[in-house]
Parts: C-alpha cells; structure tokens; sequence
C-alpha cells in the first residue's frame, strides 16, 4: 500500500500496531477487573437441597428412635422406609450435577428436633414429623408443579404418621 508522502505502510504492520495498541489500552485499564459474578443458585435446586436434607435429618431420628428403643425397632421401620422412598424420590428431580451438598441448607423442621446422638422417643418423632408436615404448605408456594406435587403427597404422609405413631409407645 503507497501513500503520497511516499512512506510506505504494509497491511501486517498496520494490524499488529492496532492490536498492540488494543492489548496496551486493555492492560492500561485504571480499575482491575473483577471476574464474573457466578450465577446464583436455582431457587428450586436450593430447596430440593434443603428438603433432601431435611429428609436426612428425619432418617437419621428413625435410626435413633430404632436404636434407643429396641423393641419398637419393627414398628418403626415402615416409617423409616416411607421417609427412604422421599428422599429417593426428591433425590431423582435434582439437576444432573448439583449434589446435596452444593448450597448451604436453610434450617428445617426436623433439624431442631433432637441434639444429633442423642437418643429419641417416639413422641419426639411424632414432633418432627408434625413440623415437617406443617412446612409443606409454605414450600409448595415457591415450588415448581411436579415438586408441589411431590411436597403435597410427602406433607400427607408425614400429616399420617403423626397420627399413627400415637398407637406406637416408647
């Protein structure tokens, strides 16, 4: 390429001057960059989260209640496995690839229910799954409709259990 002034400017000059300059004015830049904000986590694999573990923490009171009061073991075992198949069934509606894990757990209503090792009676359980039970409503409301769905059979469950641990006595 020729200029009338006689100096004479090839197109490869003129594309590595241009980006030399891109690269400086990028690397000249006054305030740092700060990365990307990570997306916030899907409200719905939040609370999936939070029931899985909630889920964990009524399991976790069965095997307790099982172990502190050995003749009652049988009895309670039907409840403990009901419980089972609603953590699988939560478990199954995750995204592939959030694990329980991912987000921290908000608090849920079994989680107050006894100090972790302690032993429990059957009337605690009857509490926690009164309170479970009763949280259902408020979760559905955010929900999607299969979850709500799953949350509305879950919350009756538990609603029964209530009832029906009251024929079972420590």
């Amino acid at each position: 390429m020729r200029h009338s002034g006689g100096a004479q400017v090839t197109r490869r000059a003129l594309l590595g001057s241009a980006a030399a300059a891109g690269l400086a004015a990028a690397g000249c830049s006054s305030a740092p960059r700060k990365p990307a904000a990570p997306a916030p986590p899907d409200p719905q694999t939040v609370l999936l989260t939070s029931l899985i573990a909630g889920k964990e923490q009524l399991l976790s009171l069965y095997g307790r209640a099982a172990s502190a009061l050995p003749g009652r073991a049988a009895a309670l075992e039907p409840f403990r496995q009901r419980h089972a198949a609603h953590l699988q069934a939560l478990r199954a509606l995750l995204p592939a690839g959030s694990g329980t894990g991912t987000f921290p757990a908000s608090p849920t209503p079994s989680a107050s229910a006894s100090p972790s090792g302690s032993p429990v009676s059957v009337g605690a359980l009857r509490d926690a799954e009164r309170r479970a039970a009763s949280a259902r409503p408020a979760q559905m409301a955010t929900a999607s409709p299969a979850l709500s769905q799953l949350l509305a059979s879950i919350g009756a469950c538990e609603a029964v259990h209530v009832v029906a641990l009251g024929r079972v006595r420590d």
